[in-house]
Order: C-alpha cells, then structure tokens, then sequence
C-alpha cells in the first residue's frame, strides 16, 4: 500500500501547513519505517518519511523527515473529506481511500490506549511519567489553528502534540518539560506521556521524539488574545479614542500591566527552575564575540532580503558591535536552557497564574541549535516584541471611523493619536513584565541595555524577513521597531 501511496503524497505534502519545505520542488520521497498499528476498515500506518527537495542548482538539495499517521478506508465518511489524501489505483488495493488520520476520532482514540499501556509497537516506543493518569475511552480531536505541528485534545483533560518534521534526538518541548516537571515547576502544562523512535542511519544515541501527551488548560485564556482584548480598548471605547480627556498614559494599560508584571514573573520562575535542572554557564569574550557577528550576518542576509533595511544597517550593526565591545561592563552573562520561541501566543492564563507553552524553540532551526545554551534575555527580548506587535496589530485593524463620545453616530479616527495610545500600552506593559521579571528572581533585563537591544534587534531583523515574505500587510510592524531600534530608543 505505501508504494502506491507515494504518488498521491508527493503532492498532497506540500500542501499541508505543517509542510517546512513550501516553495521547493520535491524530488523524491522514500519511506524509512512504515508500522502497522490497526489492520482492517480502517486500516492504519506511522509512517516516518525521507522526503528530498532542491534547494538551489541541480545539485542541491536538502531533506527531511516527517511523521504521517496514514489511514485507508473502502469508503471516506464525508466529515473526513478534508482528511483525504487520494484514492489508489491499480493492484490489490484499487479504490481504497488514503487519509491523514489525525483527523479520524475513531482512529485517534487508539493512540491514548497506547499511552494508558506504555510499551513498544515495533519500533516505536510508548512511553508514560510514573503517577500520570490516562484516562480511556477519550476522542481525540485535531486542533485546526496548528501550524509546524498537529495537536490532538483529548476530553478537556489531556492534549497530544504530533511533531510533524522530526529530527534525531530528543524534542526540547519534551525534554524541558519533564525537567520542569522534575523542578516541581507549577508555570507548564503537566507532561504525562510520550513516544519516540530511533531513526535508521541518524547516528543519534537518542531516540527522536514524536509526540507529547500533556494535561490540557480547559478553560485558560490565550495570552495573545488577552492582550488584544484589552488593546483593543484603546480602540473602541469613546473616551478613549477620542483623545478630549486629557486622561495620563499610565492610565491607559487597559488594566493589562498587572497582567504583564505576573506574565514576567512567571518567565523568571521558569528560568531559574531551567538553571536548577539543567547545565547553566557563561559567555566568554569569544562567544559573545560569535554571538554578535551571527547577529550581524542575519542583518546583511535579511538586508538582501528586504532592502527597506538598508537605510538602517548602520544604526543596527553599530549595536551588534557595542555587544561586542571589548569595553563593555564585562559582568560575565550567564547561560542556560530557555525557551526559544517565546511570546504571548505561548503563554496561558488560568485560575492559578499564567503557564508557559510550546518548549519546541523555532522549528525551522536545526535541534542542536534549538538546545543550545543561550543568555535568558533572548526569551525576554522577543517577549518584549511581542507587546509591540499586539499594540500595532491592532492599530493596523482598526476602522476609518470610531464611536462619537457626543453620542449617535461615528467620527473619522484620529490614528496619530491612537497610534500615541498603542505606543504608550506596549512601552507600559513591556516595562511592566521586565519589573515582574525582576521580582520573579531573575536579573532585571534593563540592567544590561546593550544585550536586550542586540536581541530586541536580530528579532525585529527576523520578524521583518518573515513578515515581507508571508504577510506583507504586517511588514510595517516590525519595521516600526527597526525605526526606533537603529535610533537608539528603548522602551524599558
């Protein structure tokens, strides 16, 4: 069956969303294990697949692994339609329907039977914390929003997430988590289970990772969304937007700063939970020296990329090169495990204080790179970006015309003064979460200008790359913050 199901996957992969390679021609496909997990009607597959893409001339090219649960049927129910991968022909299995069973609750349930009796299944390996209560029976629903990977939730207790691109070694996500987790850390979801496997030929001790089975937060809200719901305040209350009551900006946090100060304290705590857990060390001169110069060659590279960053090189690079500074308070700067990837997206609030989420780093970054130890400001640089970005989003959606505060109608917004208003919310809530930082046990950011500057910079940098080449109406957000980075301006 897989044979004749490669056809239809060397175009349906690069399809989906959780696809790395968008853009670049698949060269071939080639199937490196393919496991039985239920025979039958519904028939399914893992399937861990080698896929190969041009890069560049002829004679380049790169390749990837990626994990499918692949399923065939007679007959596709119609709420599977979008599941659908294609239909087979020819040979003995002529007709039968192949699909992407994430999405198949029926087929969905196994996996946590898996976990609730941890053991092997060929070569993959099922794996369950001691204590961890799996209940059975749940369906497992696909989560649509997923991008790099596939998140399935179990009942409103448990979520597993299927890492779709695997690398040898083990997943960060997982291996911070069951740190955390031995810290007694209370700011992650809870881990409970996980699978893994050896890639043939990998030359990888370790088992790479495939999944990770945590406790789901019913209930808890989005940090991103939360924040956009109090920006948006700025926005759509009258005497607000109107800008006639002379009203200070501290008053203008949309209550969020208290927020923003225990989102900061729970950053810290899971740093310094990190540090206890996990080696921990320091910059010396020559890393801190390659620490800024890789800063410097994003720059050029995203320069070439985006030339509206030309006008600013200089003002930028000038920054990386104080980093380096022989000159520079030379209090060592301390090492460890972090999160990689943070910002408000990955955050939740419960009942019981704000949690962090997604410990995977950038998924696009080679794994070695994703665990290696870096200073912990680079989580509170981009946490810091992010405050920028739910205030400009924003401001970027909102209406020509606003509520008139005299009553009955709508007036022309005055955007100069929202703009004020977003600015005076994000430098707010930014200041607010390094405080809370502070008081969390971890160094205040704002004690070292010159290294929160340099990686508030190579994110902006970043953001602006990605932005021009995926969503173009957003560019002017991160090229905002270029503008006040390269003139020096902090908001902290």
């Amino acid at each position: 069956m897989i044979g004749a199901a490669l056809p239809l996957l060397h175009s349906w992969l690069p399809g989906q969303r959780w696809f790395a390679g968008k853009g670049r021609p698949v060269t071939g496909i080639t199937p490196l294990a393919a496991t039985p997990l239920l025979e039958g009607d519904p028939a399914l597959i893992h399937l861990l697949l080698r896929v190969e893409q041009r890069t560049g001339g002829d004679d380049q090219s790169t390749a990837d692994v990626y994990q499918l649960l692949l399923a065939a049927r007679a007959d596709l129910p119609g709420r599977l339609g979008r599941a659908a991968i294609g239909r087979l022909s020819g040979g003995p299995y002529d007709g039968t329907v192949v699909y992407d069973a994430a999405h198949d609750t029926d087929l969905t349930r196994w996996l946590l039977t898996r976990f609730a009796e941890p053991g092997e299944v060929g070569p993959l390996a099922f794996r369950r914390l001691p204590g961890a209560q799996i209940p059975g029976g749940l369906v497992g629903r696909a989560v649509t929003a997923e991008q790099s990977n596939t998140s399935l939730v179990y009942g409103d207790s448990l979520i597993l997430k299927l890492f779709r691109r695997v690398s040898p070694g083990v997943n960060p996500d997982l291996e911070l988590s069951l740190a955390l987790a031995r810290a007694g850390s209370t700011r992650i979801p809870r881990p409970a289970a996980w699978f893994e496997t050896r890639l043939a030929g990998s030359g990888e001790s370790d088992p790479a990772t495939l999944g990770l089975l945590q406790q789901f937060l019913a209930g808890a809200a989005d940090g991103w969304e939360l924040a956009l719901e109090h920006v948006q305040r700025l926005c759509s209350e009258p005497e607000w937007s109107s800008g006639r009551d002379g009203r200070p900006a501290d008053h203008i946090s949309g209550n969020f700063s208290a927020e923003s100060f225990l989102l900061g304290r729970a950053t810290a705590e899971v740093h310094l939970a990190l540090g206890r857990t996990l080696p921990v060390g320091a910059l010396d001169r020559a890393q801190t020296d390659q620490l800024a110069a890789g800063m410097a060659r994003r720059l050029d590279a995203a320069t070439v990329a985006v030339p509206d960053l030309l006008p600013y090189r200089p003002a930028l690079q000038d920054a990386f090169r104080a980093l380096a500074d022989p000159a520079r308070d030379e209090r060592p700067v301390r090492i460890q495990r972090i999160h990689g990837d943070l910002h408000l997206g990955q955050s939740m609030r419960t009942a019981d204080g704000w949690v962090l989420l997604d410990f995977e780093g950038e998924p696009a970054k080679p794994l070695a790179e994703r665990r290696r130890l870096q200073p912990a400001i680079r989580d509170v640089a981009a946490m810091l970006r992010s405050f920028d970005y739910a205030a400009a989003h924003l401001l970027a959606e909102q209406p020509a015309t606003v509520p008139d505060p005299r009553g009955g109608g709508r007036q022309s917004a005055d955007r100069d003064h929202l703009a004020r208003l977003a600015t005076a919310w994000a430098v707010r809530n930014r200041a607010a979460y390094c405080a809370g930082y502070a008081a969390g046990g971890g160094e205040d950011p704002r004690t070292d200008p010159a290294l929160m500057r340099a990686f508030e910079i190579d994110k902006a940098v970043y953001e602006v790359v990605y932005e021009a080449r995926h969503r173009p109406d957003w560019l002017p957000i991160p090229m905002s913050a270029v503008r006040r980075l390269a003139a020096g301006t902090g908001q902290v």
